[in-house]
């Protein structure tokens, strides 16, 4: 598996992506948030419930801690935002923002070729879409070839999912993934 670093420099502040082809999950976050970006690694706050969850919904074998994120592509799964600019809250993003990252995005999904994209949070594939009835997991439609898959978001913020049921619809994915 061809690892790929999207790696900028460090007074960009953008998070690199973790990823590669043939992957079973694209996991997709809306965009990086600050402390991610500042400290170069993924779902890194101390709120954000994104490694638990995977973890014991069954993608990885133990919980992977956010210094060692590379080490997601070894089981299969890589991690990606649809806009790389960094910010506290998702919705000081502008709409402008995501039509100006869908071009890339899609290019990006069409090279690298999941089987899955897992959305976190309806927001990232609303705007995509330009849906704005959304449900949880599997869509009918597909990017480039790929199945989309939306998931609630594993943010602290995020309190309408608590951990059980955060754990039950990423284990949806995984049963699906299995097959």
């Amino acid at each position: 598996m061809k690892i790929k670093s999207d790696a900028q420099p460090a007074s960009t502040g953008e998070l690199p992506d973790i990823i590669a082809g043939d992957l079973k999950v694209l996991f997709c976050g809306i965009n990086p948030g600050l402390s991610a970006a500042a400290s170069g690694h993924h779902f890194v706050g101390r709120n954000n419930r994104f490694w638990r969850v995977i973890h014991l919904a069954g993608f990885t074998p133990e919980e992977i801690q956010p210094q060692e994120d590379h080490t997601i592509l070894s089981y299969g799964y890589g991690l990606t935002s649809v806009v790389r600019r960094p910010t506290a809250r998702a919705d000081q993003l502008s709409p402008e923002e995501f039509t100006t990252a869908a071009a890339e995005f899609e290019r990006k999904v069409a090279h690298y070729a999941p089987r899955f994209i897992a959305f976190l949070g309806k927001m990232a594939y609303s705007e995509l879409s330009r849906q704005r009835d959304i449900g949880w997991g599997l869509q009918p439609a597909r990017m480039q070839g790929t199945a989309i898959w939306v998931l609630p978001n594993p943010s602290g913020r995020n309190r309408a999912f608590t951990l059980d049921r955060l754990i039950a619809a990423y284990r949806q994915l995984y049963l699906a993934v299995k097959d």
